[in-house]
Parts: structure tokens; C-alpha cells; sequence
């Protein structure tokens, strides 16, 4: 199978084919890695591939034979190395698997390496020092979003048709904007976190996947879902398979357009015009769209606050866990200026005030609730600018302290944290493209809390109503100044 043949097919297409006895596994997964070394010395978004002995029998799992890369923070595979972007755990190798790779490898996906993810997942951009910049398949000079940067850039140039990625505050929707992917976020408790934690941040992260086509994510999550022994809580299960959703009919939803952010960041031109486009493709399609008028339940700077004092928390928590348990300091050596500053903040968070933010996470998803009693949809910008230059996030960055770094991280994604916050589910979709430069733009949809049914059937609505999979950005596999 050629490069060219192969960046053709999603992970379902790829997983009929095998089936079928057209490609065998072995074939699909040489020309995997033959797209990840044609463009990996332009993108840098797999810091490592492995050779791999657990190929599953063609038809033997709904995804056998499928290429596939985990990120290098939040998933655990026996035997290989999980870094977490980080000097401080480089060299890391994970004891078992976690339950959510014993789901992978029950899906049939053979997972030959893991992407780049900026230290800890603790940005929105992926420019770790430990393995360098992660480029945009669009532009290389433009940051490809975080924490899950090395998947967004690496399914967007056509190493694999899906890569699996977390988000605690944007960090799976992000990566799919500006690589022009679809990136669902499901509902808190939905997919496992064990069995290492019971949740991650608190239950503001969760784990899901980039794909170019809607079905592969929907199939995915069907086969990742669901409760493991000693899981704390969990989502309802749907009433049918995701997959089935993104060939439904919608309906005429209530949908709510925000295009301005509660931080006060106004969107910019350009993403505000795809908005709007975005607005008038719904209404043609049939849904009910109107502006909306959403309450957070907290004044932003108390969110970003909060959040602050959340995210530092548990970072100091985990920090002080690797550094005892690989014997490193805890210093310049290890860390990161913005992540260094975050510990030592994380580290001053008293009882009360973590309590406090709790109580804050608390009255957003009350009142992000009302809202979705109004509309069924909401929809947002996933970002209100267009894909930011490699070293934005980087300028005065060692004069921040942790929460200063927040504010920056949330001041320039400030629509996506929210729904961590709530723990309900969102999307990005690549519904269109800047008219100016051709860089994606993607569009934020959330739903109430277990509504993942809803967000597949309209995503299914709008991949077959402003279709994307013609749009491949310069650096394609096998195509190296585009097609």
C-alpha cells in the first residue's frame, strides 16, 4: 500500500479494507510509517515509534489492523515510555497498561509510537524543550494547539487517520482547530481514568481522540466507553452506538451562537466571519439560531482563579510524586519556567481555597446547565484566533508566576476550559477555513451533560453539508509541498 493510496482512507475505511483481504495489516502499518518518516522532520509530532508483534487477525476487532499513536501523558502501555513532554520523566516506562490501552488493543488499532505533548499538558501549544516545537501541517511555522499538538499535527499530515488525546481544558478540541480535524471532549466519566487515578485534575480531564472523519471518532468512543472496576462514577450509556448517531437525522435544534468569550478577549475578524458562515449553514440546514446570552456562574477572573489554584494543586502533586520517585530535583534542570512557577504556586494552595475552587467548578456546571435547558447546542469559536506563531506563548513567560500563566493560557482559549469545568461534552469541527490564509478555523458545539448523541448527529449533519476531507494542508504524507 503507497502512502498516497493510504492517506485516502479514515480508520473505518482502513479497517474494511482489511477485513476484506484487500491490504494486510503489515502493509497498512509500513505505510503508516512511511508517512510519519516523509514528513516527520517537518512537523515533529511522534517522538518515538516501536516495532510492534501484536497485530490482530484481519475482522478480528472492529478496528484491526488500523495504525495508531497514544499521547505521551495520561495513557500507560507495558513496556513503553511515557514522558509527559517532561526532562523531569524523561525515560519513564510504564509497568502495565492502563485500562484505556487494554480498550485500544481490544479495538484491534496497533499502536506503533506516541506524539509530542508540551510539558505536563500544561499549555495550549506544543514547544516542549524536551523533544522541541511540534510544527502545523498548515503552516510550520504556526503553533499546532495543545496539550495534544503531536496528534493534531500528525493525523492532519496523514501519519495515521486517528490519534488518541486527552483535554482537561481544551487541550483535544485545540489541536483539532487549528489542524482542521474533528476532536470530540466527552461527558466526565464516560471513558476511564484507572486504574493509576479514579480522576485526573479533578474530573476536568477526560480522554478521547483527533480523527478527519466524524464516524472514526464515534466508533472509537463506543469501543473506549464505559465503566471500569472502582471507577468513582460514570456516565449513563447511550441508548444506541455512537456510530449509528453520525448517519442521523438531527432534527431542528435550538442553537446558541456566542462568538464573544467571557474574558472579555474579543474574537477576531476572521473568526468571527466563520461564525457567522457557520451560523447561516445551520439556520439553511434547518436549526433554530439565534445569539445567546450564556451565564458562566462566575466572574472570569474568579474562574481563571480557581482554576489557577486547581491546576496547580494537582501539578505540585504530581511533580513532587515523579521527582521522588526518579530521585530529580524539582528545579530550572527539570522544569520548565511556566511549569516551575505553577508548582511553586500549586505548592502555596491551602485547603480552603482548593475547596473553594471546587465549590467554583460547582456553580459554573449549575449554571451551564440552565443554559442547555434554552438550547439544545451551543456554539462557540473552538479558539478565537487563527493558529498562533511557534513562540507566542513563550514571550516574558519566566517573569509569570502559576497564576499568571494560567490567565495567559485561558486569555487565548478561553471558550473551551468551561466545559471541563461542567464536564459536558464539546466538539470541534473544521466547518470551514480562513478565507485569507487557508488555515482551518474550528467551530466549539457543546451539549448538555451524556449528550454526545446529539453532537454526532449534527456533526454527521455538517461533514456531508460543508464536507472537509478535500481540504489537506501543505505538508500531506507522501506530498511534501501539498497536492
Amino acid at each position: 500500500m503507497e502512502v498516497a493510496e493510504y492517506v485516502r482512507f479514515d480508520a473505518v475505511g482502513l479497517a474494511e479494507l482489511v477485513a476484506g483481504g484487500e491490504v494486510t495489516p503489515a502493509e497498512v502499518e509500513a505505510a503508516a510509517r512511511a508517512a510519519a518518516r516523509a514528513v516527520g522532520p517537518r512537523i515533529n509530532a511522534v517522538v518515538e515509534t516501536w516495532d510492534t508483534d501484536d497485530r490482530p487477525a484481519p475482522g478480528s476487532a472492529p478496528l484491526a489492523g488500523v495504525p495508531f499513536l497514544i499521547k505521551d501523558l495520561g495513557v500507560t502501555m507495558a513496556g513503553r515510555r511515557t514522558e509527559l513532554g517532561s526532562r523531569l520523566a524523561a525515560g519513564l516506562v510504564a509497568g502495565a497498561d492502563s485500562f484505556l490501552m487494554t480498550r485500544f488493543r481490544r479495538a484491534g488499532l496497533v499502536t506503533f509510537g506516541r506524539t509530542a505533548t508540551p510539558e505536563m499538558a500544561y499549555s495550549v501549544t506544543t514547544e516542549p524543550v524536551l523533544y522541541g516545537a511540534t510544527r502545523n501541517p498548515w503552516d510550520v511555522t504556526r503553533s499546532a494547539g495543545g496539550s495534544s499538538g503531536g496528534a493534531g499535527a500528525a493525523v492532519a499530515a496523514g501519519v495515521v487517520p486517528m490519534a488518541h488525546a486527552t483535554d482537561a481544558a481544551g487541550s483535544l478540541r485545540i489541536p483539532a482547530a487549528c489542524n482542521g480535524l474533528f476532536g470530540l471532549k466527552p461527558t466526565r466519566g464516560r471513558v476511564s481514568m484507572g486504574p493509576g487515578a479514579d480522576e485526573v485534575f479533578n474530573g476536568l480531564a477526560v480522554h478521547g481522540a483527533v480523527s478527519r472523519s466524524v464516524r472514526d471518532s464515534a466508533v472509537l468512543l463506543d469501543l473506549i466507553s464505559g465503566p471500569e472496576p472502582g471507577d468513582p462514577y460514570y456516565a449513563a450509556p447511550p441508548s444506541r452506538p455512537y456510530a449509528q448517531e453520525v448517519t442521523r437525522d438531527p432534527g431542528s435544534l435550538r442553537i446558541g451562537v456566542l462568538t464573544q468569550a467571557w474574558g472579555g478577549r474579543r474574537t477576531t475578524a476572521a473568526v468571527a466571519d466563520a461564525v457567522a458562515r457557520t451560523a447561516a449553514l445551520l439556520a439553511s440546514l434547518g436549526h433554530r439560531v439565534a445569539e445567546a446570552e450564556v451565564d458562566l456562574g462566575a466572574g472570569w477572573e474568579e474562574f481563571v482563579l480557581a482554576n489557577a489554584r486547581q491546576w496547580a494543586a494537582n501539578l505540585a502533586a504530581q511533580v513532587d510524586e515523579l521527582a521522588a520517585g526518579l530521585g530529580r530535583p524539582v528545579d530550572s534542570s527539570t522544569l520548565e519556567p511556566p511549569v516551575l512557577a505553577s508548582y511553586h504556586y500549586g505548592r502555596q494552595v491551602t485547603g480552603p481555597q482548593f475547596v473553594a475552587a471546587l465549590g467554583m467548578r460547582n456553580r459554573v456546571a449549575r449554571s451551564l446547565a440552565r443554559s442547555f435547558e434554552a438550547y439544545d447546542v451551543l456554539l462557540t469559536p473552538t479558539l478565537p484566533e487563527l493558529p498562533v506563531p511557534l513562540g507566542t506563548f513563550a514571550e516574558g513567560e519566566e517573569t509569570l508566576d502559576g497564576h499568571g500563566w494560567l490567565d495567559r493560557v485561558l486569555s487565548r482559549a478561553p471558550f473551551t476550559a468551561v466545559f471541563n469545568v461542567a464536564g459536558t461534552p464539546a466538539m470541534s469541527v473544521p466547518v470551514t477555513a480562513d478565507a485569507g490564509t487557508g488555515l482551518p478555523v474550528g467551530m466549539q458545539f457543546a451539549a448538555g451533560h451524556g449528550r454526545e448523541d446529539s453532537l454526532f448527529r449534527l456533526a454527521g449533519q455538517l461533514e456531508q453539508a460543508s464536507p472537509w476531507s478535500g481540504r489537506t494542508p501543505a505538508v500531506w504524507a507522501g506530498d511534501g509541498e501539498g497536492r
